[in-house]
């Protein structure tokens, strides 16, 4: 994923423009995100080669996607994509963003116009006919921006902050098709190299992100790490125990045992500790 880097902001601007376009063929991306990049509303660019690329930017550790998701705010403001790509198309793809709360502003650019009323149906603020024209694009951004101001996810007033969304989605790559996997739904990670296996309840599921890495970013979420190969929901854990070697804990009721590290052991009795104190 390609990105044009430009200055932090804490809380969003919707007349700066975080943005991410997709497209399957490099010149059409290239146009696309030149266009993009030539409009004063717009900030900062992501591009994408595909929709599992572009589902990606759901769990990107970008610093600013993290803290916008951290306040609440959808991780981009809106999202420019074709329609025709191979494996999970444009319309699928935007299907996904579409259902997010909250979910950025939606713009297909494409050079078929049969699809523009299932684009419309899903939200689109606009439907943009290739080539890019800068002119037509620039009025596809101002619609957008005109979205984000007539709807803001706070109203504005002093003191007010943005609901925040407290689920994090983290799409997973299986057999040529993108799944979203809730965070609230997975009971514990194992590390796995430079992967991490999430166990949910529906089954397991492999992810190339580091056990480190995830462990920093779900800290908050109630994850708690309790050896060097896992982390587990705290809320889920239903016993501590002394066995052979060490301590382990329990899982839910499905009696899945786990081991806990002697330097994670103090920590852990505290985080529980606490929990109980806490209701």
């Amino acid at each position: 994923m390609r990105v044009t880097v430009s200055a932090h902001e804490d809380t969003p601007d919707p007349r700066q423009l975080l943005v991410l376009a997709v497209d399957d063929e490099p010149h059409g991306l290239a146009e696309l995100s030149h266009c993009l990049m030539n409009n004063a509303n717009v900030r900062r660019v992501f591009s994408a080669s595909d929709a599992s690329d572009a589902l990606r930017m759901l769990s990107t550790d970008d610093a600013e996607v993290r803290r916008r998701r951290e306040l609440g705010y959808p991780a981009i403001d809106a999202v420019f994509a074709d329609l025709e790509m191979p494996g999970l198309s444009g319309m699928e793809m935007s299907r996904v963003f579409a259902a997010l709360d909250p979910a950025p502003v939606l713009v297909f650019v494409t050079g078929h116009a049969h699809e523009a009323v299932n684009a419309f149906d899903l939200g689109a603020v606009d439907y943009v006919l290739k080539p890019c024209q800068q002119e037509r694009l620039d009025r596809a951004v101002k619609r957008v921006v005109e979205k984000l101001l007539s709807n803001p996810i706070a109203e504005a007033v002093p003191g007010a902050e943005p609901v925040k969304n407290d689920d994090e989605v983290i799409p997973v790559e299986l057999a040529g098709t993108t799944k979203l996997i809730p965070r609230s739904t997975v009971r514990w990670v194992e590390a796995q190299g430079d992967y991490a296996r999430l166990f949910t309840t529906e089954g397991s599921h492999l992810v190339r992100i580091p056990l480190a890495q995830l462990e920093e970013r779900w800290e908050k979420a109630g994850f708690v790490r309790i050896h060097r190969s896992f982390l587990v929901a705290l809320p889920l854990i239903t016993e501590l125990r002394m066995g052979q070697g060490g301590y382990q804990v329990v899982i839910g009721n499905e009696e899945k045992v786990l081991p806990v590290s002697r330097r994670h052991t103090r920590e852990l009795k505290d985080r529980l500790v606490g929990s109980a104190r806490n209701g």
